[in-house]
């Protein structure tokens, strides 16, 4: 599965690996917001991190570890990421709320979709990036450091680095000009 070939999602093994997701995800969402340590371990009990991270709830996904965090990293509230193949997220990237980013691939053929076997692509998202709201990251989409996507944007392929892209799909509309954001 993590490697991108087909399984079978009914496997034992993948049902209990969603179910304990699933479960702490639940206790997750349900924790008070002042209790944000008791939180950060659930997530770290789910997620590999690797420093600092912000997860606003609700929180959903399908196994938690195939997710790598940056450090510094923040995931607004209602995202949504099913991982079935690896997910990096880069240091310092901004997720806007009801983001949700897949990995899961199932068949186009209705037959083949019938014998439950579905296959997936990784997601990678570099350092220093911003993405906004509703926006919705494809299976096998990478998107290059210090990039910006738009609110709203379907990503179905590659964003290269240091660019502003929207749309459904998403396209590049233009290059970031490093000095231009330089503060005083």
């Amino acid at each position: 599965m993590i490697s991108g070939q087909n399984y079978r999602a009914a496997d034992p093994e993948l049902v209990y690996a969603r179910a304990r997701a699933s479960r702490i995800c639940t206790r997750y969402n349900r924790k008070p917001f002042n209790e944000i340590h008791m939180r950060a371990r659930l997530m770290r009990k789910l997620l590999h991190t690797q420093g600092n991270f912000w997860i606003r709830p609700p929180f959903y996904c399908d196994y938690g570890f195939n997710i790598t965090l940056g450090k510094n990293v923040l995931l607004n509230m209602r995202c949504v990421i099913l991982d079935v193949c690896p997910v990096t997220i880069g240091e310092h990237t901004l997720i806007g709320p009801g983001t949700h980013i897949y990995t899961a691939c199932h068949a186009i053929d209705p037959v083949e979709r019938l014998h439950d076997v579905e296959y997936g692509k990784p997601v990678s998202i570099g350092k220093n990036v911003w993405i906004g709201g509703q926006c919705v990251i494809l299976p096998g989409v990478t998107i290059g450091e210090g990039s910006v996507i738009g609110a709203g944007s379907v990503v179905t392929h590659d964003i290269p680095a240091g660019v502003v892209a929207f749309g459904n799909p998403a396209r590049v509309i233009r290059r970031i000009d490093h000095e231009e954001k330089t503060p005083d």
